[in-house]
């Protein structure tokens, strides 16, 4: 459990997203999925105005009821962020029940212990509720309309928030989201590039690679104002999987974390075998949520250029 101690700061002035809910002076947060990726940036990017306490999986299995009611309850945090997900796409499609008692399931009794207790709740959940069948930027009050298991749960997870909380708490849909390069998926992808042999990456599918570092100052933001409703998060600009694993190679390169990177060729979808189906365009409208926190998301590039420098340096 992490406490952090600091002297409060006055709010920015923003404009309001699709909901809002009077601020409230928060003193005290919880963050869920505190081991995970997203969960460690959340603990290094919290408001030093906040006391932060930090769960991981091991400390509160979020698919426990009995001990989620007991542990919120306990604690009496202002504010929850639920960053506690089954996050494996390819795992989710052959473990649906797994996926389900995490990102539905588990979601509906952190949503509920946190209406008991006047919590206020941001839940994070994926642009990958949608199916991928347009060709513009998805608008928060879009249609969801899952294709694969991992989507669905999340979405079950989305509806589980709106029931128990009506309306009030937060939820925050990402894309393509990715932490330092010690975690997956840049650790895998660096690995990967220090083989010789060619690699093939789809480059037909759409969407914005998002830092950790990045969704996690938002997901701040949105919980200390109480900026309720749907809102969407992802980095500036638009990628394939192609274009960003040639962009961590040139970056990576530079940077010395890998030699020379191996010939890099662009396949269509179904060229490559892959074990689940994937929305091909899952581009986020971000704007509203960007005209209420005051600023634009950094573009993808750059957000990864600063990432992989600080494993650069982290291995200097």
């Amino acid at each position: 459990m992490l406490n952090r101690h600091a002297r409060t700061r006055q709010p920015t002035p923003s404009a309001p997203p699709p909901i809002r809910r009077r601020r409230r002076v928060t003193e005290s947060a919880l963050i869920l999925g505190a081991g995970g990726v997203l969960g460690r940036a959340l603990r290094a990017a919290a408001p030093p105005s906040l006391t932060v306490m930090a769960l991981s999986r091991d400390e509160l299995d979020v698919t426990d009821a009995e001990a989620v009611s007991t542990t919120l309850r306990a604690l009496h945090p202002g504010l929850v962020v639920n960053a506690a997900a089954f996050a494996d796409v390819d795992a989710a499609e052959t473990d649906a029940e797994g996926a389900t008692a995490v990102n539905a399931l588990g979601s509906r009794y952190v949503a509920a212990a946190c209406r008991r207790i006047g919590a206020h709740l941001v839940f994070v959940s994926t642009a990958e509720v949608f199916d991928g069948s347009g060709t513009t930027p998805l608008a928060h009050d879009g249609v969801p309309q899952p294709v694969n298991v991992y989507g669905a749960s999340k979405l079950a997870g989305e509806q589980a928030v709106h029931e128990e909380l009506r309306g009030a708490g937060t939820v925050c849909r990402t894309s393509w989201l990715y932490g330092p390069a010690s975690a997956r998926p840049l650790k895998e992808l660096l690995a990967r590039l220090r083989i010789p042999a060619p690699v093939n990456a789809i480059a037909d599918r759409l969407s914005a690679p998002t830092s950790s570092e990045s969704l996690a100052g938002t997901l701040w933001h949105l919980g200390t104002e109480r900026l309720g409703g749907i809102h969407h998060w992802c980095d500036s600009g638009i990628a394939t999987p192609y274009d960003f694993l040639v962009a961590v190679a040139e970056e990576a390169e530079i940077l010395g974390l890998i030699g020379p990177p191996p010939a890099i060729r662009p396949v269509a979808t179904g060229e490559q075998p892959e074990a689940v189906q994937r929305p091909r365009y899952t581009v986020l409208d971000k704007r509203l949520t960007e005209n209420a926190l005051g600023r634009p998301a950094p573009h993808w590039r750059t957000a990864l250029r600063r990432v992989l420098a600080a494993g650069a340096g982290a291995r200097a």
